[in-house]
């Protein structure tokens, strides 16, 4: 196993007591560079390697001889490339799943941070987790795979956010932070009719306490609900998948924070759910248009603010007043930003109106 050369810059410092920030200072780069060199993510350079035969002597020989230390640092990282271009052959590793691995980079790092992947891994040794992990033999062939549902087809071919590697690394999140366990029971859509007020109310409540018994609620209908972390390059809202024992997974992000937002798309996912439009239609992108998704539009919106009082509300042919609105939402059994969302968004105020009153959500594990 060769290492990196950045772990024999990190014993340097050790043995010396230097930090990180003074070496930064004394090579005339930022600490975040050296970080990075430590970690393994960024190569020496022949500049770099020359700016570290100043700082250190070669401790075999005690040479102060910065050329000479500079060649040093340059053979750790020649024999250190040598040693992952082997690995890669070895492995059948291709320059396009190099490419991939730094398309995943967020999604890398957050499975780092929550203990799925370690971080002293080699780019390489990271490819090969991450083929265990999404079941591919080659991460370059992620595109190749079907796309479910004529609607995922389409927002994948016309949506240029999309990146089809990192929504194929979140589908795969979203499986693997559900917890199949908490639904003892197969999915059970007239339970979840009966317990749809109660979802509503729970809108009441912040979001992580509403979030716990949300868990509890789907879970008494066979369903595993989950909030995950957003992506760039996944532009997703909502996520559905049905598991092999006849239960549901469904995930939801937090993308763009607004709480009027979370909680339509939360019920845009049920009205998917009660039309059993997850048989083919697993994903929700923010941009989705088509008569699916139309009518689970539709659905939650009349759900959440009936037409006929919406109707009559607007019948003002006025700007409404922060008081109206409170109102209006305590009769409708909603909370304000939800009616204020909707008046946004059919053209009755401006986004910047009562902007103070938005409710934003924060992503937190």
């Amino acid at each position: 196993m060769c290492e990196h050369p950045g772990k024999e810059i990190e014993k340097r410092l050790k043995t010396t007591g230097m930090t990180r920030k003074e070496l930064a200072t004394r090579t005339g780069v930022t600490e975040k560079h050296i970080n990075t060199l430590i970690s393994g993510e960024r190569n020496i350079t022949p500049s770099f390697a020359k700016k570290l035969g100043y700082v250190f002597h070669v401790d075999e020989t005690g040479c102060e001889d910065p050329k000479e230390n500079a060649k040093y640092w340059q053979g750790l990282q020649n024999n250190y490339d040598i040693f992952i271009l082997e690995e890669r052959e070895k492995n059948n590793i291709t320059t396009e799943e190099i490419v991939v691995l730094d398309y995943l980079e967020d999604i890398v790092n957050y499975l780092i941070d929550i203990g799925k992947l370690s971080q002293n891994l080699t780019r390489i040794e990271r490819i090969l987790e991450l083929r265990k992990m999404l079941q591919i033999s080659d991460l370059s062939l992620i595109p190749k795979l079907p796309c479910k549902g004529a609607a995922f087809r389409a927002q994948l071919a016309t949506n240029v956010r999309i990146n089809r590697y990192v929504l194929f690394a979140w589908q795969y999140l979203c499986e693997l932070t559900a917890d199949t366990k908490i639904a003892k029971s197969e999915l059970d859509l007239d339970l979840l009719k009966s317990r749809l007020n109660e979802i509503k109310h729970l809108m009441l409540n912040d979001l992580k306490n509403g979030c716990c018994k949300l868990k509890e609620i789907f879970a008494t209908c066979g369903i595993i609900f989950n909030v995950v972390k957003h992506f760039r390059g996944a532009p997703v809202q909502g996520y559905i998948k049905k598991t092999d024992d006849n239960k549901l997974i469904l995930c939801l992000t937090i993308r763009g924070g607004r709480a009027d937002t979370f909680w339509f798309t939360l019920f845009h996912e049920i009205a998917h759910i009660l039309n059993r439009d997850f048989e083919s239609n697993p994903v929700d992108f923010d941009s989705s248009d088509s008569e699916i998704e139309i009518k689970a539009d539709r659905w939650a919106r009349d759900f959440l603010i009936p037409t006929e009082k919406y109707r009559t509300f607007i019948g003002l042919r006025r700007k409404p007043t922060w008081q109206e609105i409170e109102m209006f939402a305590s009769d409708t059994d909603v909370q304000p930003y939800i009616v204020l969302g909707r008046l946004q968004k059919d053209g009755f105020l401006d986004w910047s109106d009562y902007a103070s009153k938005m409710v934003h959500y924060k992503w937190a594990e």
